[in-house]
């Protein structure tokens, strides 16, 4: 039987309140603001994100630990401005989401039941941006359907949400098979930049280029950030398998040898070795 925990969220709260104490407390943690926390808050919501990618459940808790610190990292930040405390963020959350949740809270309040309203999932997609549109509408009195993307997101993130908000306005492709038309336009514009030598010219299609694509993954139903996530680890995985068929035919890969024309492996060897990598993934593939 699993030990019964020996701490509460109150003693994270507490925690929290110490290592802010002006007189006792921690010295890193007293020199600490809203922006400087913003870069660690990023970090534990992607490690949170690679944990379940790699399906390293084991190790998940301890994650979502570290991401809820940096909520209370902030709620103790509005308390001591007596702003709001941690408290009030979960009443507001509560609150919003039950809001939110019409078909499963009718009566608006956690001790009532939904009955038949419970609706399909598309249903539930289409009244919960509804009310989030609304709930946008009240905020402030002119209302673009762009406003509320946060800017700092990851670039692809951004794009994919920007997408989602101009379609729900009817600013959108009908079909997959447009969108890589527009892909085929792009690719040739950015040929064009390149011919003419205009390297600002260059950026400017390249980033079209890369925001299409997005576009097309959201019509094919794939997240781009996650897609591009598990590019990465295949491509860290083939090209370290890369390396250690180069290592093992006595010719390391460094940048010093690459530099050298007279120690440099040739792109056609790295080539072979890429696809023997590949190979070698397809044998140990597990069959399904």
């Amino acid at each position: 039987m699993a030990k019964a925990p020996e701490y509460k969220l109150e003693d994270l709260l507490t925690l929290m309140a110490r290592l802010r104490d002006p007189k006792d407390g921690c010295p890193w943690d007293l020199k600490q603001s809203w922006e400087t926390i913003v870069p660690h808050t990023l970090e534990e919501a992607y490690e949170v994100a690679d944990c379940i990618e790699r399906g390293d459940l084991d190790h998940l808790k301890e994650e979502l630990g570290d991401l809820l610190f940096q909520v209370v990292y902030y709620a103790r930040f509005g308390e001591e401005e007596q702003r709001f405390d941690f408290h009030q963020v979960v009443d507001e959350l509560t609150r919003k989401l039950l809001r939110r949740h019409p078909h499963v809270f009718p009566e608006g309040h956690l001790q009532s039941r939904a009955g038949d309203q419970v609706k399909s999932e598309a249903e539930v997609k289409n009244t919960w941006e509804a009310i989030k549109a609304e709930e946008r509408k009240e905020k402030q009195a002119a209302v673009s359907a762009l406003d509320g993307v946060p800017s700092n997101l990851p670039a692809v993130t951004r794009a994919l949400k920007l997408q989602k908000r101009a379609a729900r306005v009817g600013f959108d492709w009908g079909k997959a098979i447009q969108v890589l038309d527009k892909l085929e336009e792009e690719l040739a514009e950015i040929r064009e930049a390149l011919a003419s030598g205009d390297q600002a010219a260059v950026v400017d299609e390249v980033g079209d280029f890369i925001f299409a694509s997005v576009n097309l993954a959201r019509h094919l139903k794939v997240d781009p950030e996650t897609a591009v996530r598990s590019t990465n680890r295949k491509f860290e995985r083939r090209f370290r398998e890369v390396e250690a068929l180069s290592a093992a035919a006595g010719q390391m890969l460094t940048e010093e040898r690459q530099s050298n024309p007279a120690t440099r492996v040739p792109l056609q060897t790295l080539e072979g070795y890429w696809q023997e990598a590949k190979r070698k993934e397809s044998r140990n593939a597990p069959v399904t």
